[in-house]
């Protein structure tokens, strides 16, 4: 068995997320209590209490589901299970996560890594006036037309037939009227704080770039994939510069899962909640094999 360990992105959270977790484990624990360490606020009851609108803040997902999903990681090898892991991705902010669960940096680098890029998203998102959409059923070609048309950008390809695209809001509205005039079934904006994965985003990008500097990367103990391209990625360097790049990059997501299968891994381990990428999968592959981890409950069964 080689076991591909995926990890969620932004849209994820919800409110409780992760408290099973902390009231059953205590080394779930001690991650949510060096959380809220790190940050200097209470991560842990936001996730466990809300409000839903405090937990959705970008500044304030992104930790969360950060360390929602390493809490998770942590419990695994824990009991055992990770033998066979030999992969890790994420989508967007999970791509973070999967580069901590893979050792190229630690629990406590990535949490500050994620609050920053949350932080400078937020501010981004503040700053500009951005919008997104979800076009189903239609082909990649289909949308660079409608992008080109429309002066967007397709921000993520998630799964065969679902794209998202992102921009200036009136453009994205301008793209979604168009979309329905001209036939396409599904085409539904999103309540999005901005336009994530656009060049609206180049601010947080090149402040990220700064920030991370001088942050130490290591080399992965996992395989990796890149977001930006699709394919596996290791040297320390590519991947710092492949972080950066992905704010403003569209996420390949479809071609990431593609590639994890390609090479060799045979069971997908979703760690995170809502069972967003197991579905993603299933729309890609109905055959690739997907378990998902969210809670306590999920960990007591088999995997």
């Amino acid at each position: 068995m080689a076991i591909a360990l995926l990890f969620a992105g932004q849209g994820a959270q919800k409110v409780g997320m992760g408290k099973s977790l902390v009231e059953a484990n205590a080394t779930a624990r001690a991650l949510y209590e060096r959380a809220n360490e790190v940050l200097g606020w209470d991560l842990a009851k936001i996730c466990f209490e809300g409000p839903e609108a405090e937990l959705t803040k970008t500044s304030v997902c992104q930790p969360a589901l950060y360390v929602h999903g390493l809490a998770l990681h942590a419990i695994l090898r824990e009991q055992g299970r990770l033998s066979d892991a030999t992969a890790a991705l994420g989508l967007s902010l999970g791509e973070l996560t999967a580069c901590c669960a893979a050792g190229v940096f630690d629990f406590a680098t990535g949490l500050k890594i994620v609050a920053e890029r949350g932080r400078l998203m937020q501010v981004a998102c503040e700053q500009t006036t951005g919008g997104m959409a979800a076009i189903v059923g239609e082909s990649r070609e289909a949308i660079a037309e409608l992008c080109t048309e429309f002066d967007i950008e397709a921000a993520n390809f998630n799964a065969p037939g679902q794209i998202i695209v992102s921009g200036e809001k009136d453009k994205v509205a301008a793209a979604v009227k168009a979309g329905k005039d001209r036939g396409m079934k599904r085409v539904i904006p999103l309540n999005v704080a901005g336009a994530y994965h656009s060049r609206l985003m180049k601010p947080a990008r090149d402040d990220f770039e700064a920030f991370l500097d001088d942050m130490p990367f290591s080399s992965p103990q996992l395989k990796v994939y890149s977001n930006t391209t699709g394919a596996a990625i290791a040297d320390p360097v590519e991947i710092k510069r492949a972080l950066v790049n992905q704010v403003v990059s569209s996420v390949l997501w479809e071609d990431c899962t593609r590639a994890a299968v390609a090479d060799g891994a045979d069971q997908l381990w979703e760690l995170g909640p809502g069972k967003v990428l197991a579905g993603l999968a299933k729309r890609t592959d109905r055959s690739w094999p997907v378990v998902s981890f969210a809670e306590f409950d999920d960990l007591e069964g088999t995997g």
